[in-house]
Order: structure tokens, then C-alpha cells, then sequence
């Protein structure tokens, strides 16, 4: 059992070693361009050429989508009832609370885990979040969240077009569809790379404060994601994809709002760098309680 979660997470945080090496040797890194080739081009074509020819039954999709609405619904109000009772600022501490990186560490996670089967499941999940993330996330931070910001998303697109494809049947030409996937395997080393260098370039401030949130966040969502999986009756893969990607650590993107909209980035970041860590010790464990 410890060889098989080695040999599920030492690829995902290797290759953030990489990125943190990377970073700290002073290279050039450009993470707005490397961001947005990632979630415009990459992330959407690994999403449509996995998602349109994976044979699941579509009420798992369905039930799954579902499970993750209700999930994260769940973790928003305890995050907002621990935000509310720590005495926190709201538009710094309660979207990073809800949502993780779904993308960067949970889709790769989820994919060596669990197989093309696992990584679809973790696509439900993962654009479930985005949208929430687009709309009810931005809202958090700026006051201001319009669901016109997800409709702008490819990976939105990317996902319904996807699901589409595979509950009618329906096949890309060969070429095509070789070429999103092949545009789509750049997708996972990019961005678990890109997150080594956004690591390495944030600075800690309030320690404690960081430690115990990104330990109260792992806790909270692997309650809900748990209690969720049980009520929809998920099965194995689809439970433990779920319960992957709710616990994931605080996304680098939170860091991106927090600077833009000046919610205490300084904060925010130590969140990210803090969460990430405490990650390199919670997944390993959730993946021995799962697997």
C-alpha cells in the first residue's frame, strides 16, 4: 500500500519540485501566459478528448455533478460559519476555504490513481468547481460575480461539449481527436510544473494563521465530500475522485484574485504555500483511506 500511494503522488509533487527549482535558480517563467495556455487551450482539449470517449454510464455523471454541487454548497456554509467565528475578512479567507486546486494537483492526482476512468470523474468535479469558482468565487472577493464570467470559460465548453459527444455516440474525426489529445497531454505536467513555480515565488506571512485553516479546510471537505459521496451512493472511483478533489490545497488562482482585487494577497499566499505543504502529508493519507 505505501509503494502504490508513492507511486500515485510522487509524480505530482516531483514535478512541482520541478517548477520550485525551476524558480528558485532564477529562470524565466511566464505564469500569466503558461495559465492561459493551460486553462484556455490545453486543459479544455484534455477534457473533451477524455470526457467524449469515456464509456461511463451517464447517470454517474449526472449523479456525480450533482454530488459536487451539493458538496460544495456544503463546505461554503461551514467555510462561512468557521470564516464568520474566527473573526476573518470574507473576501480574503472564504474562497480559498472552498475551493482548491482542482485543476493543477487534482486532476493529475485523480488520473494516476484511478486511471482515464478516475481522471473523467475528476473532470465532473473540476468543472463543477470552475463554474463556481467563475461566478460565486469572483463575487467573494470583488462583490461582483456575473454567470456571463463561466460562459466565458473553455473549459466550461470543453466539459458540455464533451458530455455531449458521449451520451450521443458521437466521434470526432481520427485526426481531430488525435490532435486535442496530444494538444491535452501538455495539460497535467504544465500545470503541476507551473504550480512549483508559483510556490516558489510567494512569500509565508502568518504562519499559525495558514496552518490551522489549511488544516480546518482538509478536514471540513473531506467530511462533506465523504458525507456526500454516501448520500448520491457513489461508487468506489467516483467517491474517492470527489473526495480528491474537495480536499485539494488552495489554489494558486486564489492568490491571482486576492492580488487583483487587493483581498490581502499577503495572506493568501501564505494559504497557498502552507495548504500545498500540509497536502504533501493529507494526500497520501486520504489516498490510504481510499484506495
Amino acid at each position: 500500500m505505501v509503494l502504490q500511494i508513492l507511486e500515485i503522488t510522487a509524480p505530482v509533487f516531483l514535478l512541482a519540485l520541478i517548477g520550485y527549482v525551476w524558480r528558485r535558480r532564477g529562470l524565466p517563467f511566464d505564469i500569466p501566459f503558461v495559465t492561459r495556455l493551460s486553462m484556455q487551450v490545453s486543459t479544455p482539449a484534455l477534457i473533451f478528448s477524455v470526457l467524449s470517449r469515456i464509456e461511463i454510464d451517464p447517470t454517474v455523471f449526472r449523479d456525480l455533478a450533482l454530488a459536487s454541487l451539493v458538496a460544495y454548497a456544503a463546505i461554503g456554509v461551514a467555510s462561512a460559519a468557521v470564516v464568520a467565528g474566527a473573526g476573518l475578512a470574507r473576501r480574503t479567507y472564504l474562497a480559498p476555504f472552498i475551493f482548491g486546486n482542482t485543476g493543477n494537483v487534482g486532476l493529475p492526482l485523480a488520473f494516476f490513481a484511478y486511471g482515464e476512468t478516475g481522471l473523467a470523474y475528476a473532470m465532473v468535479v473540476f468543472a463543477v468547481m470552475a463554474t463556481l469558482s467563475f461566478t460565486i468565487g469572483l463575487w467573494m472577493v470583488t462583490g461582483d460575480g456575473s454567470p456571463a464570467e463561466a460562459l466565458k470559460q473553455p473549459i466550461f465548453h470543453g466539459s458540455w461539449l464533451a458530455i455531449l459527444f458521449a451520451l450521443q455516440g458521437w466521434r470526432l474525426p481520427d485526426f481531430a481527436h488525435e490532435t486535442l489529445s496530444l494538444l491535452g497531454q501538455i495539460s497535467i505536467p504544465v500545470m503541476l510544473i507551473t504550480l512549483g513555480v508559483a510556490v516558489a515565488q510567494l512569500d509565508v506571512r502568518d504562519m499559525g494563521r495558514a496552518l490551522w485553516i489549511s488544516l480546518a479546510k482538509v478536514g471540513l471537505c473531506a467530511l462533506a465530500g465523504a458525507a456526500t459521496a454516501g448520500a448520491f451512493a457513489l461508487d468506489h472511483v467516483a467517491t474517492g475522485a470527489l473526495i480528491l478533489q474537495v480536499i485539494m490545497p488552495v489554489a494558486v488562482t486564489s492568490y491571482f484574485l486576492a492580488a487583483r482585487y487587493d483581498a490581502e494577497p499577503d495572506a493568501v499566499a501564505g494559504l497557498v504555500v502552507v495548504s500545498t505543504l500540509v497536502s504533501v502529508a493529507a494526500l497520501p493519507l486520504a489516498l490510504a483511506a481510499l484506495l
